[in-house]
Parts: structure tokens; C-alpha cells; sequence
């Protein structure tokens, strides 16, 4: 329902005349044409000027009948559009002005340098190897293993007696194994879960991101897959023969703990092959066999030598040819292939949202010279990228990839822009984004520090 507004001073009659030379403000609604009216017989001499009211818009009133208002009417209508106009231009300016800033700021320039945070010395340990974990990091050594927060502050230690430490990591869960020997340790951010001795040798093993892990033991003629909850206690166990399998040589775990792939080396006559087989342990793979296996692809001539659920459908094998994408809702089924551009390649890496190699552009043996390929999880190349920088390390996220090699860093964004490029004074062992935008914790060999990017040094 409309409503209706009354104001103050201003007569509803429409019928109004007016008095005197200043027009009496009326209603919106009430519109008269100018008429004449006969004079009234009047002893007074007086000039009456009767004058009607069509239209009243803001502060403007159109008055019928007088040239001269109309025009001063017309001239401040005319005045109050061009403001407005010069308001609104002046708008879209800042607008555009202020997305154009910050389009820069976050996907065009390139830092220069940064600013310390916080810095902790810490012990070198030469043997050292650091992964992230909760969004942190992760450092494991034959002695032990610590989880360090984005200051740099150790937050626990647990000891550890290791020949060959490897670990796994995903989302707040951890296990570290001691490759060739029995002992596999499960941790999450609060610290210790769990210690396991396995019956056989350790070859592999990979952890899902509710704690439960899956690990491939081997002993002199058979070979077992077998998977644990958090607490250690078995879930499934599978045997395998090197006569009949083959060699196994890498395993991947789906995030659900469902899903598991392995790869098998296998040696038929003069002929090598690889033999990836896929296992689903839900309600599907229960009705398709004892074992769970759900499919099964043989590869000639090539090497598999990981395997890597990027998803929690989408499986990556990396061979020393090719990168093969495989879709596994419930069971396995070809999506793409990735063929290597160059006989050399250096490292392989990998997201949730993108995968990639660094292969050698030079056929020297000591050259420093790489070309970096990054594709999406169709197989299509988003972009290269080439580069000369001895690298030791390489750390994709989902955003972007960092590389560290002696005191260099270099940061590349997933589209293919350098975000940072630097030289710092010390050795680099290990750097990884924080949950912070432009953030990050970088280990030195002697301490950690946490920095924030900035286009000059502070």
C-alpha cells in the first residue's frame, strides 16, 4: 500500500490561489493549468497575478506561466544532472583505480625483499629433513622428530631410533618409518599416537587424513600391504608374491582410507613391465573379490616409481616416461597421459588442483639450466616457466611452488608469475608458506625465522 505523507504548511485544497508574489509550496500530486480569472471589483489598487502549480521535483518548482522562473528552473535541474554525472565518473574512477591496485599487489609485481618476523636459533643437524604438517612443519632425523609452529618454536620432540626415517604427512596426521627396518611411529599436532613394530622390512608407507596409514613390508619371497587405524590396530592385510606381482615399489592411500594403489616392478622373461593395481575397501570392493582388488593396468617398458592420490578420486603414477592420471570414484579408469618434453627430468611435484616436472633444458652434465611445466588435472599445460638455480628443495602448495637450493629462493605462483626472487645471507634448508598471506617459515642452518614479504628489504 502506498502511503500517503502530509506536510506541514502546505494545503491539500486544489483550488489554491495565490496572494502574494511568493508561490505557496503544494502537494506533489496537484497540478492545475493556468487559467484567467475576471477581476474583482476592488477600491484597492492591486495587481493580483493568479498562477497554478504543475510539478514539484526536489527542491525545484515548475511554475506555469513565467518564462523567466522556468529558465532558472531549467539551469538548476540542468546544474544538479552534471553534478551527479561528475559524482558517479568520479566513482568508477576510484573504482577502477582500486582494483587495478590491488589486482597488482596480489598477482602482478614481485617482492624484493622482506621483513623478520620472529627469529629462534635453533641446532643444525645436517641430516635433517623438514615436511609440512598442520599447516607447520615437520622436522625427522634418525634421532627424533619435532613439530615446529609458524614462530619457530618447537612445540614437542618425541626420541626416535632410526636408520632411514621417511614420512608421510596429511592434514593434522603424520607417520614417520624407518625405511629397511621394523619401526613405523604415528604422530599429530598434539604429539605422539602410537608406536608400531612391523614383522617385516619397511618399503613404503603413506597415511590418510584421519590418521589411518597403510604400509608395504617385505620379506625373502612374499610381500604385504597391510593398513592400520591411528591406535595400530589392523584393518586389512594383503599378500603378495614377487613370482606372481612382482617387486612392489610405491603405495598412495585416498584421503577417505578407502582407496589404495600400488605399484609392482615386474620381470616377464627379458621383458620388464610395471603392474599398477588398485583396491577399494568399501561396499564395492567387498562384492568384486576376496582381495578387493577393482582393476589393475600393466605398463611396458617404463618405471613407476610413485603413486599419489591427488584427490580423493584422482590417482597420479609417475613413471620415468610419462605422468598418468587415473579417475577412481570406485574403480579405476584412464583419464589422461602426460608425456615428458625432455629425456631429463629433475623433479616431479604435485596439488590438489595441478601437478608438474622440472626437467633439464641442457644436455650438460653440470648445467643448472630448467624449464619448469605446470598442467592442470586435464592434462592441459597452464604454463612454463625456465630458470637457472641449483635447487635442492621443491614445495608445491596449493597457490604456489617454492624452490630453495643454497642461499636462493624462488617463488612461482600456479599461473606462472615469479612472486619472489632472492638471495638470503645464509643456507636454506627449508621453506613453507603460513596461513597467512605472504608469510612464511624459513630454516636456516642455525635458526627459523618467520618473514613477510615486502618490495624492499626492512
Amino acid at each position: 500500500m502506498a502511503r500517503r505523507r502530509h506536510r506541514k504548511g502546505i494545503s491539500e485544497r486544489p483550488d489554491l490561489v495565490e496572494e502574494t508574489t511568493d508561490p505557496v509550496l503544494p502537494e506533489d500530486d496537484m497540478f492545475e493549468d493556468e487559467t484567467e480569472v475576471p477581476e474583482k471589483e476592488s477600491p484597492e489598487p492591486a495587481s493580483k497575478k493568479i498562477v497554478s502549480f504543475r510539478k514539484r521535483q526536489g527542491n525545484i518548482i515548475e511554475v506555469g506561466g513565467d518564462p523567466e522562473l522556468r529558465e532558472q528552473n531549467i539551469a538548476r535541474q540542468t546544474k544538479r544532472r552534471a553534478k551527479k554525472t561528475r559524482l558517479f565518473v568520479v566513482l568508477v574512477v576510484l573504482a577502477i583505480v582500486a582494483g587495478t591496485v590491488y589486482y597488482v599487489y596480489t598477482h602482478v609485481r614481485e617482492f624484493q625483499g622482506y621483513k623478520v618476523l620472529l627469529s629462534t636459533d635453533t641446532i643444525y643437524e645436517p641430516n635433517a629433513e623438514y615436511t609440512e604438517f598442520g599447516g607447520n612443519l615437520l622436522k625427522y632425523t634418525p634421532e627424533g622428530v619435532s613439530y615446529i609452529d609458524a614462530n619457530g618454536n618447537v612445540v614437542w620432540t618425541a626420541g626416535a631410533d632410526m636408520k632411514v626415517p621417511i614420512a608421510s604427512t596429511n592434514g593434522d596426521y603424520a607417520v614417520v618409518a624407518d625405511k629397511g627396518g621394523n619401526t613405523v611411529r604415528v604422530f599429530n599436532t598434539e604429539g605422539a599416537v602410537s608406536d608400531l613394530v612391523m614383522p617385516y622390512k619397511i618399503l613404503d608407507v603413506d597415511v590418510a587424513s584421519q590418521g589411518a596409514f597403510t604400509v608395504i613390508l617385505e620379506s625373502d619371497v612374499t610381500n604385504y600391504i597391510n593398513m592400520y587405524d591411528k591406535n595400530g590396530n589392523a584393518v586389512y592385510e594383503m599378500q603378495t608374491s614377487i613370482d606372481k606381482s612382482g617387486y612392489p615399489l610405491a603405495i598412495a592411500i585416498s584421503d577417505d582410507g578407502q582407496k589404495l594403489v600400488s605399484s609392482y616392478y615386474y620381470m616377464e622373461g627379458i621383458q620388464s613391465k610395471n603392474n599398477l593395481a588398485t583396491y577399494n575397501f568399501g561396499e564395492v570392493g567387498q562384492n568384486a573379490n576376496a582381495d578387493r582388488m577393482v582393476g589393475g593396468f600393466s605398463l611396458e617398458d617404463e618405471l613407476v616409481t610413485r603413486v599419489q592420490f591427488l584427490t580423493n578420486n584422482v590417482i597420479a603414477a609417475f613413471s620415468d616416461r610419462e605422468i598418468i592420471l587415473y579417475d577412481m570414484k570406485e574403480k579405476p579408469s584412464e583419464r589422461v597421459r602426460i608425456q615428458y618434453q625432455q629425456p631429463q627430468v629433475r623433479s616431479v611435484f604435485y596439488s590438489s588442483t595441478y601437478l608438474g616436472t622440472v626437467e633439464k633444458s641442457s644436455t650438460a652434465e653440470d648445467s643448472t639450466d630448467y624449464v619448469m611445466r605446470v598442467y592442470d588435472l586435464s592434462g592441459n599445460e597452464t604454463f612454463r616457466y625456465s630458470f637457472n638455480m641449483a635447487y635442492d628443495n621443491i614445495h608445491a602448495g596449493e597457490d604456489e611452488i617454492i624452490l630453495t637450493g643454497g642461499n636462493q629462493c624462488l617463488i612461482i605462483t600456479r599461473k606462472g608469475r615469479v612472486k619472489f626472487r632472492y638471495s638470503f645471507n645464509d643456507i636454506v634448508r627449508n621453506m613453507i608458506p603460513t596461513s597467512s598471506k605472504n608469510e612464511y617459515i624459513v630454516t636456516f642452518e642455525g635458526k627459523t625465522e618467520r618473514i613477510s614479504l615486502r618490495m624492499e628489504d626492512q
